[in-house]
């Protein structure tokens, strides 16, 4: 697994790709890739990454694993490549931001243009076999992934973090309140939707928080 990290990301994370776990995590994920059909490409493992600049960062949403049926991932937590029929919980977050925003239903699921614009569309987890949620879990992405949530809390500008469902609300504890705005919700899936994530307003919210801090919003 070659890490195709922009050199602004690098220059934060660089220790964690020297530390014991990312080398098993490392050689883990070359054995899946080389034995298994797995997501997303291998060249797209990064790709939040890539899109998103350190610098540029301005919101972080949380997922917790890539899609893990074909032509899904991307490297973008909840997003798929446009001509690819939207997965549930993007249907739903995309009724949810018609809604709160009174705007257009988008054309697709593509999202690389939120990630363009400085949403950090990060999973927990960048790698699964396929048919097999979670089946990449355990082994030392989360460990990379929470320094990554560490390196944006200590950016100095304020940064909205969205955390849909219980998996990404533990990440809470990770992030400084004090300087950044956490919004909390039910998880956008259709077991969950209507229980706390329709009416959320996160879209708003967000845009105001970032107005209020003297950054551009976010076109959703």
């Amino acid at each position: 697994m070659t890490t195709f990290l922009p050199p602004d990301w690098e220059e934060h994370l660089y220790k964690e790709f020297e530390k014991p776990y990312f080398k098993v995590l490392r050689d883990f994920v070359e054995q899946e890739y080389a034995s298994h059909v797995c997501y997303p490409p291998e060249k797209d493992i990064f790709n939040a990454f890539n899109l998103c600049p350190y610098d540029k960062v301005k919101v972080v949403l949380l997922g917790q694993d890539p899609y893990h049926e074909p032509h899904q991932a991307q490297g973008l937590c909840f997003s798929v490549a446009a001509g690819v029929k939207m997965p549930p919980s993007l249907r739903n977050i995309f009724k949810e931001r018609t809604s709160d925003l009174h705007s257009a239903p988008p054309e697709n699921g593509d999202l690389t243009p939120w990630a363009k614009q400085g949403v950090l569309l990060l999973n927990a987890t960048l790698t699964v076999r396929e048919h097999e949620a979670n089946s990449h879990a355990h082994h030392g992405w989360e460990t990379f992934t929470d320094a990554v949530i560490r390196s944006v809390c200590e950016k100095k500008q304020p940064v909205v973090f969205l955390l849909w469902g219980n998996y990404a609300q533990k990440k809470a504890e990770l992030i400084h309140e004090e300087q950044h705005l956490i919004l909390s919700s039910a998880h956008p899936s259709p077991l969950s939707a209507y229980h706390g994530f329709f009416g959320n307003h996160h879209f708003s919210r967000t845009n105001n928080f970032l107005l209020e801090n003297g950054m551009t919003p976010i076109n959703w």
